[in-house]
C-alpha cells in the first residue's frame, strides 16, 4: 500500500470522488500542515491555524498509479483560486498536494505541468512536504455516503461526481 495527501477544498467533496477509484482502499478526511496541535474543525474553519482540508488515500500502486491519482485531482477540483472553492472561501479550502518523498513531489510537479497545458489560467496548487496530518472528527468520515441527502452533498458532490464519470 502507499499513502498520498491532498487539499482539493472540502474535504467531503475529495474523499467522495477518491473513495470510488478502484485501488483506493481507504480515505480519511482531516487537517494537514498547520500549526495548531490536533485541531477540531471548529478551530480550522477561524483560518488561523494553518490546516488545510485535506483527505489521506491508502491505494494500491499495483491497480492504480500515482499519476493516474494526480491527474484525477487536477480535474476534480479548481487549482487556479487561491484559498477558494466554489462558495468555501479561506486558506483551509487551499488547493494542495503535501508529499512524503522525492518521488511523489515529482510526480505531483509532473502533474501541474500536464495539467496546465489544458487549463488557461494558472495553478496555485501548494506542492509542499506533509508536515502533520490530523484525523477529522468522526462525523466528517465517509461523509457524503452517511449523508447523501444533506443540502450540500445534495448541491455539489454528484455533479462533481458526474463530471469525472464516477459512481453516485
Amino acid at each position: 500500500m502507499a499513502q498520498l495527501t491532498l487539499a482539493g477544498g472540502c474535504f467531503w467533496c475529495t474523499e467522495s470522488v477518491y473513495i470510488r477509484i478502484p485501488g483506493v482502499q481507504k480515505s480519511v478526511s482531516g487537517y494537514a500542515n498547520g500549526k495548531t496541535q490536533n485541531p477540531t474543525y471548529e478551530d480550522v474553519c477561524t483560518g488561523t491555524t494553518g490546516h488545510a482540508e485535506a483527505i489521506q488515500i491508502d491505494y494500491d500502486p499495483q491497480k492504480v498509479g500515482l499519476d493516474e491519482l494526480l491527474d484525477l485531482f487536477f480535474k476534480a477540483h479548481d487549482p487556479t483560486t487561491l484559498n477558494r472553492q466554489g462558495n468555501d472561501v479561506g486558506t483551509q479550502y487551499r488547493s494542495g498536494v503535501y508529499y512524503v518523498d522525492d518521488e511523489q513531489k515529482r510526480a505531483a510537479e509532473a502533474a501541474v505541468k500536464r495539467a496546465q497545458d489544458r487549463i488557461e489560467k494558472p495553478i496555485v496548487t501548494e506542492i509542499a512536504p506533509l508536515k502533520t496530518f490530523w484525523r477529522a472528527e468522526e462525523y466528517h468520515q465517509d461523509f457524503f455516503n452517511k449523508n447523501p441527502q444533506q443540502a450540500y452533498c445534495r448541491a455539489i458532490i454528484p455533479a462533481k461526481l458526474k463530471k469525472l464519470n464516477l459512481p453516485f
